[in-house]
């Protein structure tokens, strides 16, 4: 976990060693300064010695500045070395969420990944700053003064070295018994960002169905369990400020003590015990920030290792060592395929798949609510990779890609259309980073998007909300449609993408692929017959089976779940707007 971690300090590996440096040389000049205090009083007050006065004086001004320097370029410089690795956490996470599958993700959840990517990050900085300043300042001002104190007088020191082994011992326990709690109270913030999430992306539903009290609860409910769980971990927490309150008054009061009648007895100056003194103080601070530290890391640890998890995690799909860059047509072939989400599931979701087809065919998928069609199709573009059998693209193995060279040449319209904030125009280029103006003019022709883009007061430079919500469900399909058209693919796959359009326009971008790009393999998923009766071949599926394969005419003809489905919406007439489509 720590290796992982520390290739990310990267260039602030300098910093990150100039910072404790100066922590060190800041205690050194803090330790030197009670020894001054003593010699003015013992050398100085005692024997009236001005001059010695005016010498140590100028010595202990000297010493606080530089002490005062090294402090501030050590704040500095630790500052820029925790921000820093904090920056290039982030970044190396999100790059490398980049290369996660579909079921790396799904391990993580969204949620969880947006937590480890703010709050959890945002922990490690706090604890690297504090490692490279008080993990360094706090342990070497307790072995400095130790020193000292024992220099001066190894019996009255005695009584900070029994305190730092007590106090050590029971701040390991506190450490200890706080980490089970922290480690459970990120999985509460993962439900909490999940909740809130959830809220703000479907706020329209959530008022649609005036469910605003609903989801007040449940965020009530996320947020008091991470608070109960806090409190648990801070109910331990809170003992080391008694224990170091304990402590501190402790030593002074025995130090003071033990301390008075060595003066008497004449085997102790009246400076050497103010340093002592001094000095008791140092140590007693430097095990209060040791104990703050515990803390910290504590906290962070568990921060730590859910990030690890995430550079750690190797991505289910990669590429090959020799990958094939080319793909030679759009011809698909499932061979034996049986796939689920999860290696160790007992039952698959699509089960002895065997398909071939041509390169240029439309293709129609049709079938009820969990038949696996969306998994089908996922397989092609290799979102996810099959558990037996072999998926052929091109005659070639889609493991065998490169895996960009792939989806470049199969372009997917997923069931639920995502546009990003920005104008049309920067959605559309998704699709084609260098195409032109009037490149994406023609994708919007051909899915019918023109029609009302025209329509706008910016047309194509209408600026897109965050998710396309200024844009209906039928206009965002469009754009979709569109963006994905401009890929110029081998293979074009509609998942259910035209399921918010009316029949009419439905009819006309079916018109207008046939005609405009006839060498694209098209697999169109759909509800309606309407919009797949007219493909080269349609498939029927049934829970993860093929349960036909053929043309309009023979499904009618020989397949029982296609034929029912087709009489169960043209029994009524068909669709409102049928006639306006043909």
């Amino acid at each position: 976990m720590v290796k992982t971690l520390v290739k990310e300090i990267k260039e602030f590996k300098k910093a990150s060693i100039i910072t404790p440096l100066f922590m060190v040389l800041e205690v050194i000049m803090e330790t030197i300064i009670p020894l001054m205090m003593a010699s003015i009083i013992d050398k100085g007050v005692s024997k009236g010695d001005i001059k010695h006065i005016y010498l140590m004086g100028a010595c202990m001004v000297l010493a606080a500045g530089v002490s005062l320097m090294a402090g501030i370029l050590g704040g500095r410089f630790g500052a820029r070395a925790s921000t820093g690795f904090a920056r290039n956490l982030r970044k190396a996470m999100y790059e490398k969420i980049q290369t996660f599958s579909f079921s790396n993700i799904d391990k993580f959840s969204t949620a969880g990944l947006v937590t480890r990517l703010t709050t959890d990050v945002t922990n490690i900085q706090n604890a690297y700053q504090m490692i490279l300043r008080m993990c360094f300042r706090a342990p070497f001002t307790l072995v400095c003064a130790m020193t000292m104190a024992f220099f001066i007088n190894a019996k009255l020191a005695s009584i900070y070295l029994v305190a730092v082994i007590i106090l050590g011992g029971f701040l390991l326990l506190i450490a200890k018994s706080a980490m089970k709690y922290f480690k459970q109270v990120f999985r509460k913030y993962d439900d909490l960002n999940e909740s809130v999430q959830e809220n703000v992306s479907s706020i329209r539903v959530v008022k649609a169905y005036v469910r605003e009290d609903y989801e007040k609860k449940k965020f009530t409910t996320a947020s008091g369990r991470l608070y109960k769980m806090f409190v648990k971990a801070e109910n331990i927490i809170v003992w080391n400020s008694p224990l170091m309150q304990f402590m501190v008054y402790g030593c002074i009061l025995g130090i003071s003590w033990l301390g008075a009648r060595m003066i008497v007895g004449g085997s102790l100056k009246t400076g050497e015990l103010m340093s002592l003194l001094t000095y008791c103080l140092n140590i007693l601070i430097s095990l209060m920030l040791l104990s703050m530290i515990f803390v910290m890391l504590t906290l962070s640890m568990a921060s730590a290792e859910r990030i690890s998890e995430v550079l750690n995690e190797e991505p289910d799909i990669k590429n090959p060592e020799n990958p094939v860059m080319e793909v030679k047509d759009g011809s698909i072939e499932f061979k034996n395929v049986n796939f689920s989400y999860k290696a160790d599931a007992e039952d698959y979701v699509l089960k002895d798949i065997n398909i071939s087809i041509k390169s240029g065919e439309t293709i129609g998928i049709l079938g009820g609510t969990g038949s696996a069609k969306s998994s089908l199709v996922n397989l092609i573009s290799r979102l996810y990779d099959v558990r037996e059998g072999q998926v052929l693209v091109g005659g070639v193995d889609v493991r065998d890609y490169d895996i960009e060279t792939l989806r470049n040449e199969v372009s997917v319209v997923l069931q639920k259309n995502v546009l990003f904030s920005g104008t049309i125009l920067e959605n559309l280029r998704w699709g084609d980073k260098n195409a032109t103006e009037e490149e994406c003019i023609r994708a919007c022709k051909l899915a019918c998007a023109d029609e009302f883009i025209e329509k706008m007061p910016d047309k194509y430079n209408t600026y897109i909300e965050q998710g396309g919500t200024n844009v209906s469900g039928g206009q965002k399909q469009r754009l979709c449609i569109a963006r994905a058209l401009l890929k110029k693919p081998k293979i074009l796959i509609l998942d259910d993408s035209t399921s918010a359009v009316d029949t009419a326009t439905d009819a006309k971008i079916r018109k207008a692929f046939a005609e405009e790009i006839p060498g694209t393999t098209k697999i169109i998923i759909a509800q309606r017959v309407s919009s797949i009766q007219n493909s080269d071949r349609i498939i029927v599926m049934e829970e993860g089976c093929v349960n036909g394969f053929g043309t309009h005419e023979e499904l009618l003809e020989n397949n029982e779940i296609y034929r029912d489905v087709y009489e169960s919406q043209t029994s009524g007439g068909g669709d409102f707007d049928e006639k306006g489509g043909m």
